[in-house]
């Protein structure tokens, strides 16, 4: 199968011209990276202004997510036809000026098909920035390489939430489509002048069905996660027809790559060890990132009664100890062997989780900042190493393609964890409301004592409100503490398996 030649070596660029590349992608990364999460907080804003349904609104992220999933695994090609630098400045461009788009949207349907165009071309960014960093800098300097790499990978989905929260509450939603330009602009300007060109193998070719079926596999797992908790999962139709098509064509592919002389991907990659478990690992990193994030806003604003902006202050802590963690581990990258970091960084993730399976609805702001810290040290030192080791033995000519199938495989986790622990939550919320209704009976003692005290009323409609609301209030906080506990024992689950990957990070050729 004919590849596309690796980009030229590192030592041939002056250490000026690497900052200025690494500058350049970054700006690309967290454009791309703050757009997985800036709009969640503006979705009612949004849904007002375009008179919609809390349905109809959803598909403002539904077809960010799955036309970003769909064509992240065409990194690979393009790249290898058009040419890394071509592609990287035409999708810069693109997803600003779809950005744009969506800011100057009038109408729902508008506002949809701009995101759909807005995720299709921002697929592309993370990927190439990951590729390009990996072949800037020399082995040695990797771990440093993927460091900067994650600050924007993994702090622009902690901050989306703050800073959407502020654009939307001081000036308007649209600001959160419209705050893009200036980084848009920066990064097009830094490609056009500081990025190397890599050679065009116009030969590799396109296959058609194997994309179809991914396409087909990735479209409908995608829209299945994203609007199963809506439509009640299985009890819907829909929800069984797309669940249908994601299995059966994911089968077919399968079949495909393995049968067809040039697959869509070449299943060679995953004949490399570290590459197929770090994809195991980055599968279960995206759940721990994105389904905490989706839990913790709702847990601080329903429960403990903070406001917009102070949650979004609350999680920047979380950011903060990320970044510390990854500019850590950029040093101790060449000195260490990068499985003790991984595991370290599970530890800290599980750790985190099992502090916040003691939060109580007076938990107070020190906690959340506390275990957020701890939260963000573990992630840091789980996704920097993570990256590193899993294209350490992996062949160059693969970078492209594998960056985009990491990068994909990450986002599929997100989207699993999320469906996860929201479905979990209403369902132990439920449960956890039957289990404590059983003890609203005349034999409770402590019931007994409270309406004797005049705590609680019974003998009015008011009162057995009141009741029932603190008994909804009861089960929903012990269902946000089995969803830490849930995660808690997926991060301690996931340690043995960093084992499986090799300590030794020279790559192959």
């Amino acid at each position: 199968m004919a590849t596309a030649n690796p980009a030229p070596p590192a030592p041939a660029l002056t250490p000026g011209r690497v900052r200025a590349i690494t500058i350049t992608v970054m700006l690309t990364t967290i454009m791309q990276a703050l757009d997985m999460t800036i709009a969640n907080v503006a979705l009612p804003h949004m849904q007002g202004s375009m008179s919609a349904t809390l349905d109809q609104i959803s598909w403002v992220l539904t077809s960010y997510v799955v036309a970003a999933a769909i064509c992240m695994p065409l990194t690979g090609i393009l790249s290898a036809k058009l040419g890394r630098r071509r592609l990287f400045i035409l999708s810069t461009v693109a997803f600003t000026v779809t950005s744009m788009m969506c800011g100057f949207a009038q109408s729902l349907e508008q506002l949809v098909l701009f995101r759909v165009l807005q995720g299709a071309f921002g697929a592309f960014l993370v990927p190439l920035s990951q590729a390009v960093l990996l072949d800037t800098y020399p082995t040695e300097r990797h771990g440093w390489a993927m460091a900067v790499w994650g600050i924007g990978v993994m702090v622009g989905p902690i901050l989306g939430p703050s800073l959407g929260g502020y654009l939307t509450e001081f000036y308007n939603w649209r600001w959160v489509f419209f705050v893009n330009l200036p980084f848009g602009v920066l990064a097009c300007i830094g490609l056009v002048f500081v990025l190397q060109e890599t050679p065009v193998d116009r030969s590799r070719r396109f296959d058609l069905l194997g994309f179809v079926l991914l396409t087909i596999a990735i479209g409908s797992l995608q829209t299945m996660l994203d609007r199963g908790e809506s439509l009640n999962w299985f009890a819907s139709h829909e929800i069984i027809i797309f669940g249908i098509a994601a299995a059966v064509a994911m089968y077919l592919f399968i079949a495909h790559i393995f049968t067809h002389d040039h697959p869509f991907i070449d299943p060679l990659l995953f004949k490399d060890r570290n590459f197929s478990i770090g994809l195991l690992l980055i599968f279960i990193v995206g759940m721990i990132l994105l389904a905490t994030l989706a839990l913790l806003p709702p847990f601080m604003q329903n429960l403990l009664g903070y406001p917009v902006l102070d949650v979004g202050n609350l999680l920047v802590p979380r950011g903060i100890g990320t970044m510390i963690a990854m500019m850590t581990v950029g040093r101790l990258a060449g000195r260490i062997d990068l499985r003790y970091l991984v595991m370290l960084g599970f530890i800290l993730s599980a750790g985190a989780m099992w502090e916040m399976t003691g939060f109580t609805t007076d938990t107070g702001s020190w906690a959340i900042i506390r275990t957020g810290v701890f939260q963000g040290l573990g992630l840091g030192f789980l996704f920097v190493p993570l990256a590193t080791i899993t294209f350490a033995t992996l062949p160059p000519r693969f970078r492209n393609d594998g960056t985009s199938i990491f990068s994909l495989v990450r986002s599929i986790g997100s989207s699993i964890g999320i469906s996860i622990v929201i479905t979990y939550l209403s369902r132990q919320a439920q449960a956890n409301h039957e289990v404590l209704a059983r003890h609203i009976n005349p034999f409770n003692p402590g019931l007994q004592q409270a309406i004797e005290s005049g705590a609680i009323s019974v003998d009015n409609v008011a009162g057995l409100t009141m009741l029932n609301n603190q008994v909804n209030e009861q089960a929903l906080m012990l269902a946000y503490l089995q969803d830490f506990s849930l995660l808690m024992t997926i991060s301690l689950c996931a340690i043995p398996l960093v084992w499986l990957l090799r300590g030794n990070t020279r790559p192959a050729r």
